[in-house]
């Protein structure tokens, strides 16, 4: 029993800064290393519970049983409706109070939600938790669902919203380990952009760094974390670490060789709570105060962080003051909630293709509808998802939508999938009562019957139908078919499956490990050519796995039986049908996900056969993608008539599709994400200068499949002109632009009204269009609205790396309104009046990553401070633009006045573990004719990170002229200047 009422920090009406140190005041040493830690220990004395920070709320309360399931995230950007991810967010917090009223020492309110990484390339395995390729409409986005988490009162918040994953997160394969270059101008005007939004006008109280280093930093230490976030942005809330990511400093990263300096320099780096083996963690705190690296002020700072949010979630105020107190478990799943989740559904819907308005359905005239494909009749979760309350399949929803109709009429069903049987050593598969698989049955009457879904690049799932279930190596030794779902960190019901001929198959586990017959006749794994051994946790899981292993495997090749050709029943299904659906896309789990990106953006080729099979028997096809990121679907949209997608949207996912393939809704989706025809037009997966690599509909200028928001709709929309409130815009002003909408249209429909702008001629490469403001809003038939943006200075202004700050350039920019980017309807001019950069001024101490241009440079750490220009490549150069050395008669005389030689000098802060060189270029900016002026020798510092001051004599150098660094293979270069 606590006797703490009568403290400072119990006191609802003092300050919030007030009651937190006093607090944090009050807890012991020891204490306040407990309190480091995901898991918060309570503090009896004081009253202060145990307390678990983060709960998985990417689009719903994933792992906490049943919860109301939105459309995953990449869905969500797609509705384009800022309202509505504010009133999904609303859902998602309250029902977060739901559950913690259930159990609050389990259930936090500290959501690690959402996603705000920037989706610079759809291959990513993780594209379905994030909102896009473009930081305006991500940032809009989740500011939104931000707001909604926390609520709009004063002061408590209903839950607190984690932005993920900070910063530069956009790849999975070696994402522990892997270092990501961006310069200054992509940082700030991209990857960073997209943050700001939901701190500044989103209020979100919370952040979790990534796994990746950036620049050669490891995430967790980024000192962007505390400049940035922290100071700059002024976040008012703490910062978590990913999980493990702590400790993965040390193993994975290796940037440390012990705990105690990575939870150090993580809690100085602005961590403040620990995701993370807390034991291990625990020491390290333990270790850092004993050395002294770390102080208990240090300690004191992070949980002021933490509890000034604990605060404000009302933990320690009467219930009665606290508007978000009283929601009880009543709240899950409820009705309201779950409207909002099929609305939410519908929104997500992207008409893509419409030829010959074969959209809607007339559900009153056709008489016979073929529904085809291996995602029909299903509907998925994803990792970040709870437990499906209820699910409505695209077949059931259609099967009630005609059934309604008069006439009643048939719905022919087929999944596209093959079924068969399986043989080895002459004797068939069947299903054992316990649910293993064996080889020992004469007659194929008695053998098992398999349904194999192909989901491309030989991953396969396989449901054997006497059971229901899904064939699975759990235990990672038996093949059973007791599996009731595809799920799992390691998802072990996708089995790869190489085809060995005709009518012959080699099947292995998930991890590559043979499946081949034991000595007792049982499907089994071979474990010799696994490429991770175990995915089991407990040593005893192991032991277990490993001695059932020991057994003898005799690795066979499967014969089939072919009971039904899946693809040729899909065909007869759709001959003669009034219009044939074909359902397709990806299982979130298979081929991309968390730690696995995507082999390629096409469909599986066992999908485009089914799409192109079922077309030659039905030239009235319609083909629905259920998907979680963009596909180069070429065949069809060259010749199917109408194509929608939509995200893996939920329980609602049937009614939704439902709806809009016979008009009930009007779809107007629009695409978060440019869809490109194939993987070749995009850079190398690792490159993250969009700028350079011409990545995203901002810099990409080649054809595309669809581009970044496009999405049709059943209405006709026509856009008035263009008009601004003011012809210019100065340094901290804004322009209000207007245009009016109409719905031309005979029926209710949405619009997207997107404004782009493009600037005129500038110094910089600017992009070919970014998107300013956007807004969704439904019309009546008829029906026009006048559609208002404010453009400020600030969104029209670039990263100046000469002066490392925010630049309004003076010039002309292009404003444009439309319905995509790609589809303008109407444009205006603005006059700018900002500044035109001056030149740079290269005889001051210049950063080497604020160049213009590079080639075979990435950027990277500096130990010293900062980040350095590191040469991958023999030939690498950086470039800088623009510079003024002076009058050519000044430099001579000076010297001849001083009877020196007229030279300058180079010097350079660098290092070079094995030597090299750097050869500094003049270029004539008119004529671009280079002039070698100096080669400064870079003798070996022995490390990579052992740093020296170098010195050479470089030729006269006078006037405005672009200048060259080259630089030899393992140079790297921080600071440089011409003295």
């Amino acid at each position: 029993m606590s006797d703490s009422q009568g403290y400072p920090f119990r006191n609802p009406d003092l300050p919030l800064e007030t009651r937190v140190n006093d607090l944090v005041s009050r807890l012991d040493l020891e204490e306040k290393i407990n309190l480091m830690g995901q898991y918060q220990d309570g503090v009896p004395r004081l009253g202060v519970n145990p307390y678990k920070h983060g709960t998985e709320a990417a689009h719903g309360i994933a792992w906490l049983g049943e919860a109301t399931f939105f459309p995953q995230p990449v869905g969500l950007a797609c509705t384009w409706d800022e309202d509505l991810l504010r009133r999904v967010g609303e859902a998602i917090g309250t029902e977060a109070r739901g559950f913690f009223r259930r159990d609050p020492a389990k259930n936090g309110l500290t959501l690690w939600a959402p996603t705000v990484d920037m989706e610079r390339d759809p291959r990513w395995g993780r594209n379905e938790e994030a909102y896009g390729e473009d930081p305006i409409l991500a940032g809009k986005l989740t500011a939104a669902l931000s707001r909604g988490i926390q609520g709009d009162h004063p002061f408590y918040v209903r839950a607190v919203a984690s932005l993920k994953h900070f910063i530069g997160n956009n790849n999975e394969v070696d994402r522990g380990e892997c270092s990501v270059s961006i310069d200054p101008r992509n940082m700030r005007e991209y990857y960073l952009k997209a943050f700001e939004l939901p701190f500044k006008e989103g209020g979100a109280l919370s952040m979790m760094t990534s796994y990746n280093s950036v620049n050669g930093v490891p995430a967790n230490l980024n000192p962007q974390v505390n400049e940035v976030v922290k100071r700059e942005w002024g976040m008012n809330g703490f910062v978590v670490s990913d999980a493990g990511d702590i400790l993965g400093t040390v193993n994975d990263h290796k940037y440390f060789d012990n705990y105690k300096d990575a939870v150090v320099q993580s809690i100085l780096s602005g961590i403040d709570s620990i995701t993370d083996d807390h034991a291990v963690a625990k020491q390290a705190i333990r270790d850092g105060l004993a050395d002294g690296s770390l102080t208990e002020n240090d300690l004191d700072v992070a949980l002021r962080n933490a509890f000034r949010v604990r605060f404000r979630l009302g933990e320690f105020d009467p219930d009665d003051r606290n508007p978000y107190a009283a929601i009880d478990e009543s709240v899950i799943c409820s009705p309201a909630h779950r409207e909002v989740s099929l609305e939410a559904a519908r929104k997500n819907v992207v008409l893509l293709k419409n030829e010959g308005s074969a959209l809607p359905l007339d559900a009153k005239a056709v008489r016979k509808v073929a529904v085809v494909g291996p995602l029909a009749d299903i509907v998925y979760r994803d990792w970040y998802s709870g437990t499906l309350p209820y699910a409505i399949t695209p077949l059931a929803a259609i099967k009630a939508k005609l059934g309604g109709a008069s006439g009643e009429a048939e719905v022919a069903y087929s999944s596209g999938n093959d079924r068969l049987k399986l043989a080895a050593n002459g004797r068939f598969v069947a299903t054992r009562p316990d649910g293993k698989l064996a080889a020992t049955s004469d007659a194929p009457g008695e053998a098992e019957t398999f349904e194999l879904t192909d989901w491309g690049w030989r991953a396969h799932t396989i449901v054997a139908e006497s059971t229901g279930k899904y064939v699975t190596t759990a235990d990672d030794v038996h093949v059973t078919a007791d599996s009731d779902e595809i799920f799992g960190w390691f998802t072990k019901e996708a089995l790869l499956i190489d085809r060995a001929g005709e009518g012959k198959l080699n099947v292995a586990a998930w991890n590559n490990a043979r499946i081949g017959i034991g000595e007792d006749g049982l499907l089994a794994v071979d474990p010799e050519l696994a490429e991770e051994r175990s995915s089991l946790g407990s040593p005893e899981e192991r032991a277990a796995a490993a001695a059932a292993g020991a057994a003898k495997v005799t690795a066979v090749q499967f014969d089939t039986v072919t009971v039904t050709d899946g693809v040729r029943e899909a065909a007869e299904a759709a001959r003669g049908a009034d219009a044939a659906i074909v359902f397709v896309g990806n299982h979130p789990l298979v081929n991309g996900k968390e730690t696995i990106d995507r082999p390629d953006l096409t469909l599986p080729e066992s999908q485009e056969r089914l799409i192109r099979e079922v077309y030659a028997a039905n030239p009235n096809t319609i083909v629905v993608i259920v998907g979680s990121y963009p596909f180069a679907a070429n065949w069809a949209d060259e010749h199917v008539p109408a194509i929608l997608y939509t995200s893996h949207a939920g329980p609602e996912l049937g009614n939704a599709v439902a709806d809009v393939l016979f008009g009930d809704y009007a779809p107007a989706g629009r695409l978060n994400m440019t869809w490109y025809r194939s993987a070749d037009q995009l850079p190398d997966f690792m490159d993250y200068d969009i700028i350079k690599g011409e990545r995203t509909y901002r810099y990409f200028q080649g054809d595309v499949l669809y581009p970044f928001g496009h999405g049709l709709t059943y209405s006709e929309f026509e856009y008035g002109d263009l008009e601004l409130d003011r012809s210019g815009i100065g340094e901290g002003e804004q322009v209000v632009v207007r245009m009016k909408v109409r719905n031309a249209g005979p029926k209710a429909g949405e619009e997207v009204v997107q404004l782009y702008g493009r600037s005129g001629p500038s110094r910089v490469k600017r992009p070919l269009r970014q998107l300013l403001g956007f807004r969704r809003l439904a019309l009546a038939a008829g029906e026009s609205a006048v559609v208002e943006f404010k453009v400020s200075s600030y969104d029209l202004s670039f990263w100046d790396v000469t002066r490392d700050r925010w630049c309004l350039e003076t010039g002309a920019w292009t404003l444009m309104a439309g319905r995509s980017s790609a589809d303008v309807r109407s444009s205006a001019e603005l006059a700018v009046s900002g500044e035109k950069v001056p030149p740079r001024d290269l005889r001051q101490v210049t950063a080497a990553v604020n160049y213009d241009d590079y080639e075979g440079v990435i950027v990277d750490e500096c130990k010293e401070g900062g980040s350095s220009a590191a040469a991958v490549r023999d030939d690498a150069w950086i470039r800088f633009a623009d510079a003024e050395f002076g009058e050519p008669g000044a430099a001579a005389g000076l010297a001849a006045a001083s009877g020196k030689p007229s030279v300058s000098l180079f010097e350079a802060r660098v290092s070079a573990a094995e030597g090299g060189t750097i050869e500094l270029v003049s270029i004539d900016p008119a004529s671009g004719a280079e002039a070698v002026v100096g080669t400064c020798p870079v003798p070996a510092t022995g490390a990579a990170q052992a740093w020296r001051t170098v010195t050479c004599a470089a030729g006269p150098l006078a006037g405005r002229r672009d200048v060259a660094l080259r630089l030899s293979a393992g140079v790297r270069i921080s600071t440089f200047r011409f003295a």
